[in-house]
């Protein structure tokens, strides 16, 4: 076997090998919804599959896929790992995808080819597998679960009167001054008299003024109330299949039916 047939067959059973081990499965909808698919061997115009320019999320079963956005592998390229990508919107490839090819698994791809880091593994239980049948299922009752209250805050500016300060102050000088003046009325026993009436009565009226003129300051005061949320985590839906009662969590608002898989399963 000369050299040139060696290298054409080692390059062949390399592409089959690669085709063999790799699977990709496309969706139509973000969150792997819709129905798929799954293509396992490369594919140089999509259009001929009435797929082209659909994908909006993507889950690699196996092996390394290179997705291009024009027919023939041109234009702009990604190559994506094995994993779930639940949106192709953050690498422009969103609705996007005209040509798909597996990856050989020796082939040297340069880091900068690649596509941002899937998710591990489909976190999307209720995702449509490939060449599935699925059913409507009629739904009789469907209930929004809102999430806990939600918490709003907000700052007041509040007038706050200190304790002791300036109002003792005002009491103890209303003392002094009053007894002053209560000296200098009358006489004898009746000066001391006036002498303690004045300081009681000046006292009184120093601890009114020292309180009102410098014992109080204004200071902002966090006040929070809790609100009802109106928002829904999920819908609590019940549907009947095949005579049976199902009941499913669904994240978005449901309609008169539900597609299912022959278990009964949602499929979205």
């Amino acid at each position: 076997m000369n050299f040139p047939i060696r290298t054409s067959l080692a390059a062949l059973i390399a592409l089959i090998s690669a085709q063999a081990f790799a699977q990709i499965t496309l969706y139509p909808r973000e969150g792997w919804r819709g129905r798929p698919m799954s293509v396992s061997s490369s594919v140089r115009d999509l259009s001929t599959t009435g797929f082209d320019n659909r994908a909006s999320s993507v889950v690699v079963e196996r092996g390394r896929w290179e997705v291009c956005s024009q027919p023939y592998f041109q234009g702009e390229c990604k190559v994506l790992r094995r994993g779930s990508y639940e949106s192709l919107e953050g690498m422009g490839l969103n609705d996007n995808i005209s040509s798909i090819r597996a990856v050989p698994p020796r082939r040297r791809v340069d880091e900068m080819a690649y596509a941002p880091e899937p998710v591990a593994q489909p976190s999307y239980e209720y995702r449509m597998r490939p060449s599935e049948r699925v059913y409507e299922a009629p739904i009789t009752s469907a209930r929004a679960v809102v999430g806990p209250p939600e918490q709003r805050c907000w700052v007041e500016r509040q007038q706050v009167e200190a304790s002791g300060g300036s109002g003792t102050a005002g009491a103890i000088a209303g003392a002094l001054i009053g007894g002053v003046l209560g000296h200098q009325v009358g006489g004898g026993s009746g000066r001391d008299l006036a002498t303690v009436g004045g300081a009681i009565a000046g006292a009184a009226v120093g601890s009114n003024v020292g309180r009102n003129a410098g014992n109080q300051y204004a200071q902002n005061v966090q006040r929070c109330e809790a609100i009802p949320s109106r928002t829904p985590q999920y819908w609590d839906v019940t549907y009947e299949f095949r005579g049976t009662e199902h009941r499913a969590q669904l994240s978005s608002e449901p309609g008169r039916t539900i597609t299912v898989n022959r278990d009964g399963v949602p499929r979205m």
